[in-house]
């Protein structure tokens, strides 16, 4: 793998766990996000996929919409469910999009009868 291959592959990697980390609420951001970026650049290096990290941030900014707090409005909990299932259907789709396709010999008649 080339130098430019690597630096692309990082810059992939660092946009992809930045865009999880944009999901958790702003409150949380600014007192984490830093600290959050630093530690998946640094699993990153160390061999963790970047997917997998952001995977992971995906599921603590839900659980962080999704933890009550004083204040916050049920509409706002019920938003932040509405995200979270939305979020994991979209995983859904994606996972689903991603299975190997069938075989190539695998044939199906147009007609309804069996083989």
């Amino acid at each position: 793998m080339s130098g430019s291959d690597t630096t692309d592959s990082e810059a992939r990697e660092s946009r992809l766990t930045n865009a999880a980390l944009r999901c958790y609420p702003a409150r949380w951001r600014r007192r984490h996000a830093d600290e959050a970026a630093e530690l998946a650049a640094l699993l990153i290096a160390d061999g963790t996929p970047a997917v997998s990290i952001a995977w992971n941030y995906l599921v603590g900014a839900a659980r962080a919409w999704l933890t009550p707090r004083p204040g916050r409005p049920l509409s706002a909990v019920a938003a932040a469910l509405l995200a979270a299932a939305c979020l994991l259907g979209l995983s859904a789709a994606l996972v689903a999009e991603s299975a190997p396709a069938r075989a190539a010999g695998t044939s199906h008649s147009l007609h309804g009868s069996t083989p």
